[in-house]
């Protein structure tokens, strides 16, 4: 959520910034709200103030037995209260008003953020590896999972519909390795403390970690209330709320790995065969909450860790920073790892890594101060994939097939496969 005096005392950067990601204007109807809610709240004070004055009037009035006097007070005092009662409900409304005009507002982007409509105006930073040449005609990951015996769309669907996947054997052990492979990356070498948080949330983490109210439509709700986490940057986020953490203990640096669920709303015919793009899914997700002055460079850090991830096994792949056209809602600025999927013979996302500035940080109220100091300041929150689990069992898949369709187990796995080191059909 952006800070509506800084959009008071900056109008035209509002609307310049909401302008490179596609947005029309927003500085006049939101002053225009700020205003009405300042001024609706400058006449409640008057009222309060003339009623404390009244209430007083009436005692001396009273002292001095003027009874009429004292009864025209009190009339008065009568009718103030309920003018009060009034006037505080259309504060609240004022008030959600604005508060929902800002919650929809998009982060702004920084500086050295390419301009850009769409996906095509993103700018390549790094490439890691080259393409692989296997040497004969490579498969997708689901036609050699499906010829394996150990992926399984049909069943999936037949106990939960579309976009579920049943995992056995060799892959199922296989998608596990990638994930102990990753917690114990990023905790034994890059510094982040492992969580296990709930895999659901009330309104208040989800708002707080801007998945509300914008996309509402694209979560999982339950009969009670609560929303099936999109992803771990929720629950880890959401840590921080209403917080003051001492500055000196910041970074904070979370890992977790978990399920995660999303409706995949408007993705109708997209990637409809295969695990791409999936209703439950795993995924560890790295969070970090920081200074200020120390976000930027925390997001390089991220950035790092996701990318030592696929190195580690070996993975092709280029880190691209998004356009302002294709960035996310809460992100000032975003690197996507896109790895080399050689069965589709394209690159595929398998990472986004953002830095939010202070945009959660205010919808929660996560703050931090220096010790000895009487101020306090918002946080700065960053999230990023270490990265898709799912989908680095795709790219496993396709970069270590061989032409006699078994799945070569990379080095690094092998330590979690129990002496496997090829993935092969059981007789």
């Amino acid at each position: 959520m952006l800070d509506i005096k800084w959009i008071r005392e900056n109008p035209e950067a509002l609307d310049a910034a909401l302008a490179k990601r596609g947005a029309g204007a927003q500085s006049e109807q939101l002053i225009a709200l700020d205003e009405a809610r300042r001024s609706h709240v400058g006449a409640l004070q008057a009222l309060q103030e003339r009623r404390n004055a009244a209430s007083k009037e009436i005692g001396k009035a009273m002292a001095s037995k003027d009874q009429a006097t004292a009864d025209s007070l009190k009339a008065e005092v009568a009718t103030i209260k309920n003018e009060l009662q009034a006037g505080e409900a259309k504060e609240r409304e004022l008030d959600e008003q604005l508060k929902h005009a800002l919650s929809v507002l998009p982060n702004i982007p920084l500086e050295d953020v390419p301009v850009g409509a769409d996906e095509s105006d993103n700018v390549e930073v790094r490439v890691s590896g080259e393409k692989p040449d296997l040497g004969f005609e490579t498969k997708e990951h689901f036609e050699l999972g499906e010829a394996l015996g150990m992926m399984d769309f049909e069943r999936a669907a037949k106990m939960s519909g579309a976009r579920f996947t049943i995992l056995s054997s060799g892959l199922a052990r296989l998608e596990r390795a990638l994930g102990q492979y990753m917690l114990d990356l990023h905790t034994g070498e890059h510094g982040y403390t492992e969580i296990n948080p709930p895999l659901m949330v009330n309104d208040a983490a989800a708002y707080g970690t801007d998945k509300l109210p914008k996309f509402g439509d694209e979560l999982f709700k339950t009969t009670d209330g609560r929303w099936l986490i999109p992803t771990a940057e929720v629950p880890l986020t959401y840590m921080a709320a209403g917080e003051i953490l001492p500055e000196e203990t910041l970074p904070k640096r979370y890992v977790a790995q978990t399920a995660c669920f999303r409706s995949e709303a408007g993705s109708a015919g997209r990637d409809t065969r295969g695990m791409l793009r999936q209703h439950q899914f795993t995924k560890v997700e790295l969070v970090s909450v920081t200074t200020p002055e120390t976000s930027l460079e925390e997001h390089e850090r991220m950035t790092a860790s996701a990318e030592a991830v696929l190195k580690g096994l070996g993975l092709h792949f280029r880190t691209i920073v998004l356009c302002t056209g294709d960035m996310g809602f809460g992100a000032r600025k975003t690197y996507d790892i896109e790895v080399w999927l050689p069965g589709q013979k394209a690159y595929r996302e398998i990472s986004s890594c953002s830095v939010c500035g202070d945009f959660q940080a205010r919808r929660m109220n996560a703050r931090c101060r220096k010790t000895g100091d009487k101020a306090t300041r918002f946080v700065h929150t960053l999230n990023g994939s270490g990265v898709a689990v799912g989908r680095a069992l795709i790219a496993v898949i396709e970069n270590y097939q061989n032409a006699d369709g078994t799945i070569t187990v990379p080095n690094v796995l092998r330590p979690y496969m129990g002496g496997i080191t090829r993935i092969e059909k059981s007789a």
